[in-house]
């Protein structure tokens, strides 16, 4: 008997792309569902493929991206609500109308992409086509304006069996591999029984793969994160700078001794570094002799501004951020915007980007590779990093999420640069999530979140390479291209 396929009304179409991006969302932290992963990918290519009665034009398919993308912002993104409102001084009404126009903007480049790959592909091979133009899509978020590379399909599989495909292709060979699970999956339910092969090829493969990649290249790092805990409203005042201060002040006092490395968060002392300098020469005093303070301070040369990363006692080099985030560290058409609303009015100078190629810092005899808060989100920028470094640090200040789900997917995707590379990630963070990720992308100490604390532990510096670190994501990207290719239409046009 031939296979008869259930039909979706139009409208019950878009709703189940809707119920996909919220599902997506489940996958990443808190919740942590990877199995959703395939389950999500799956719903919306049977809804683009299979779901009504006729073939979607190139506009239905457009809206049915667009339906994905904010159901997964609208839920995964929720926090951007918090940043604005609670720290942006924006009230109410105007802080969700940026918040829906922030998540109606994003979601249209799953539209674009679903728009594009109705138009220029067929039903050949749909269900490797699909998977090619899903991980293209991943790409082009990650540097088209500025870039927004946060809730990557692949990046919630990093404690799923999937996770040893991290080291060989990154985040996108996981989305690749999700995808592609949940296409042959729709495919299985429509009575192609061969489909099952592929899928356990590719789920199994991880068991054969090397465990470890990378080894030890000294000994472990006696570490201290301290996270101050500064209330964010007031900490830019002068109360708030001398509060500041004597926290970080007193915590070093207290936690420097027998320790290694001592790290302050993004932006610690609400201050300049000529106007930190008597309170960094202060906290030089409590260090063993040997032993070193990395932490995130603003610098300015002239008219620039930078968020850095510095070094006391025993360390060399400094960083400067080199990936800024857009209306938090800098505002485009800042000629307009500022004074409009308060929430355009930053906290803080306007920042300058650091340059690329920067000398990787040394402290207490390794070899640091910087990311400072939202550049730890890009895997090829981290993996440059790696290349030339034995210990990755991140800083950040996530006390503009609140206690919304952002720290929470913040370090969660550190986690998963820990593993693409094969180095430990020593994340030092304002309110939380302070942690130390060893290679496996595990959290091996972890401080509470919203207390003032500093986290002793231990971190191996490593040396080696995993091919990601080496190639990066320029095969991933090439291979989702090849994919692509054998479903598209030649001399042959879809409606618009």
């Amino acid at each position: 008997m031939p296979y008869s396929r259930p039909h979706l009304p139009a409208l019950l179409g878009y709703l189940t792309a809707l119920v996909a991006g919220v599902l997506t969302t489940l996958t990443a932290s808190p919740f942590e569902q990877w199995w959703l992963g395939p389950v999500a990918a799956g719903l919306v290519y049977w809804a683009l493929t299979y779901g009504a009665a006729a073939p979607l034009r190139a506009s239905q398919a457009a809206l049915l991206g667009w339906c994905y993308g904010v159901g997964l912002f609208g839920s995964g993104a929720s926090w951007i609500y918090v940043s604005i409102h609670d720290y942006g001084y924006t009230g109410v009404p105007l802080a969700l109308f940026l918040t829906v126009l922030f998540v109606c903007a994003m979601a249209l480049f799953f539209a674009v992409v679903l728009w594009l790959y109705r138009l220029v592909c067929g039903p050949r091979l749909a269900w490797l086509t699909f998977a090619g133009a899903w991980v293209l899509g991943e790409w082009l978020r990650t540097w088209l304006f500025t870039g927004f590379p946060w809730l990557l399909l692949g990046s919630s599989q990093v404690d799923s069996p999937l996770a040893a495909w991290a080291p060989i292709g990154g985040v996108y060979l996981l989305s690749l591999i999700v995808v592609l699970s949940g296409t042959l999956g729709v495919e299985f339910l429509r009575r192609r029984w061969w489909t099952a092969f592929p899928v356990a090829v590719v789920w199994l493969i991880p068991l054969a793969l090397p465990a470890q990649w990378t080894e030890p290249a000294g000994e472990p790092l006696r570490v201290a994160l301290l996270q101050g805990n500064l209330d964010q409203l007031i900490k830019w005042t002068p109360e708030g700078q001398r509060h500041a201060a004597n926290t970080y002040l007193e915590m070093t006092r207290e936690f420097a001794e027998g320790v290694d490395l001592v790290v302050w968060p993004e932006a610690a002392l609400p201050m300049f570094e000529d106007q930190a300098e008597p309170i960094l020469a202060r906290a030089q005093a409590h260090l063993d002799p040997g032993s070193a303070l990395l932490t995130g301070i603003l610098q300015r040369e002239g008219q620039d501004n930078y968020n850095s990363v510095i070094g006391l006692g025993n360390a060399e080099g400094e960083y400067r951020k080199e990936h800024l985030v857009p209306f938090g560290e800098y505002l485009p058409l800042e000629r307009w915007l500022r004074g409009a609303i308060a929430f355009f009015d930053l906290p803080m100078p306007a920042m300058t980007p650091g340059p690329s190629g920067q000398t990787p810092m040394r402290a207490a005899g390794t070899v640091i590779g910087n990311a400072i808060c939202y550049e730890i989100v890009y895997p090829d920028l981290v993996a440059e990093r790696a290349r030339h470094s034995e210990l990755l640090l991140t800083v950040s200040n996530d006390t503009w999420f609140g206690e919304s789900i952002g720290p929470l997917q913040h370090l969660q995707m550190a986690r998963l640069r820990a593993l693409e590379n094969g180095r430990y990630v020593v994340r030092a963070t304002s309110n939380g999530v302070t942690a130390v990720i060893d290679q496996y992308g595990r959290v091996v100490a972890q401080a509470p979140q919203f207390e003032t604390v500093a986290l002793l532990a231990e971190a191996v510096p490593l040396q080696g390479l995993t091919p990601f670190t080496r190639f990066g994501s320029w095969p991933v990207w090439l291979l989702s291209m090849l994919l692509v290719i054998p479903g598209l239409r030649l001399g042959r046009s879809v409606r618009p």
